[in-house]
């Protein structure tokens, strides 16, 4: 998406203008259950993984029931740590990448968050839920995700 400027020139948007700063995140050697205690309780489905401050990948809802279902025996779940099911060198973006080329990389490659680094530190998550979050208010200036119609 772009922004008309008033020579009706496109000035690409950066992604740092929609994204979610300073996101939760959780340390590499985290319990896997407290991973997804996290995900439950601020209803998120995508942790940045972090050992100390570096940027290690991401975890999602989706690794957790990848790896603790059936196709794998249903393992238990004490011993196991976030090392185990993320994703190492999650997609990431700088701040100041364009947001259309992030969306288009997303779509590409099925990938459900982007995460946003500064310097090569985390500042940022965009997930497709923030994607059609701005969408609905280009469409719409002023719509909120609160407007929206409940599932039935």
């Amino acid at each position: 998406m772009c922004v008309r400027g008033n020579n009706a020139r496109m000035k690409p948007v950066p992604i740092k203008t929609v994204m979610k700063p300073f996101p939760y995140s959780i340390q590499i050697d985290a319990p896997l259950l407290q991973a997804r205690k996290m995900m439950l309780e601020h209803r998120i489905r995508h942790l940045p993984v972090m050992q100390g401050h570096d940027l290690k990948g991401i975890v999602t809802d989706r690794d957790l029931k990848l790896l603790l279902g059936p196709e794998l025996g249903s393992p238990d779940p004490v011993g196991l740590t976030v090392e185990d099911a993320y994703v190492e060198h999650g997609f990431s973006a700088d701040l100041e990448t364009p947001l259309a080329e992030v969306l288009a990389y997303m779509a590409k490659q099925h990938i459900g968050a982007a995460l946003i680094t500064s310097h090569g530190r985390l500042a940022g998550i965009f997930t497709t839920t923030d994607a059609c979050r701005h969408f609905a208010e280009h469409l719409q200036p002023g719509v909120t995700s609160d407007e929206a119609p409940q599932r039935a």
